[in-house]
């Protein structure tokens, strides 16, 4: 299913088909669609088990980045959390602003936004 063609015969209702993602260091390239929903005022735990009750995750940085270049209108001009942390500081966590397209980090506990999405393999 690496054809873009299927993978939005695949989307369900809701979904946007955001790009394709390079791996890098040998991973796998992979598509990745933006699921339906999205949760409001969310510490990262919690944005954290409503991504992956949907089915999904939170998205990396470099999947945020291809978000708000190709889906950015599916957003609001909210900052909205990733899946990471920040390195040799685990209680920050990265997250993008949909208004200026800036990433930053902030504490576990702030309430931000968050959107899941899932990753289909390039086969």
């Amino acid at each position: 299913m690496s054809d873009t063609r299927d993978i939005r015969s695949t989307l369900g209702e809701g979904e946007h088909y955001a790009g394709l993602i390079l791996g890098k260091e040998g991973e796998p390239d992979y598509h990745l669609v933006l699921m339906n929903g999205e949760v409001v005022q969310a510490g990262w735990a919690a944005a954290t088990g409503w991504a992956r009750e949907l089915g999904g995750a939170l998205p990396s940085r470099r999947e945020l980045s291809l978000l708000f270049a190709n889906v950015k209108e599916q957003f609001e001009r909210e900052w909205y959390w990733s899946r990471e942390p920040q390195a040799g500081h685990p209680h920050l966590v990265w997250g993008q602003n949909f208004a200026s397209g800036i990433q930053t980090v902030y504490g576990r506990a702030f309430r931000g936004h968050a959107r899941a999405v899932r990753r289909v393999p390039v086969e």
